[in-house]
């Protein structure tokens, strides 16, 4: 079974990046949770949008979280590619994988 998780994420090119945060930050007035020099984790609702500075990207990409008791299993179901090569999963459980639009999904065990 799977299910939505808590983070929605939005890879944005390095030429938007400031501007996409002070928009969500200053005009949608998003609580700010956590900020570094590349990323930054606004409230959102129940849920976490975080907005990533990409430095070799041309348009913004919208990267959504699943969660899945086996991930391995949910994988072979949806018949989706296995994508991991997309960013380190370091301590996390599952896979990077995507939908037939090329939505990065991160299918993955809840904690």
């Amino acid at each position: 079974m799977i299910e939505p998780g808590r983070n929605i994420a939005l890879k944005v090119p390095r030429h938007q990046w400031e501007a996409t945060v002070a928009f969500y930050r200053d005009r949608v007035r998003l609580r700010v949770k956590q900020a570094s020099a590349d990323t930054v984790a606004f409230e959102f609702g129940a849920m976490t949008l975080w907005v990533d500075r990409v430095e070799r990207q041309s348009q913004v990409d919208v990267w959504l979280e699943l969660i899945a008791d086996d991930p391995d299993r949910e994988l072979q179901q949806l018949g989706s590619p296995q994508r991991d090569e997309l960013e380190p999963l370091d301590g996390v459980q599952g896979h990077w994988t995507s939908d037939p639009a090329g939505v990065v999904l991160l299918l993955r065990r809840e904690r």
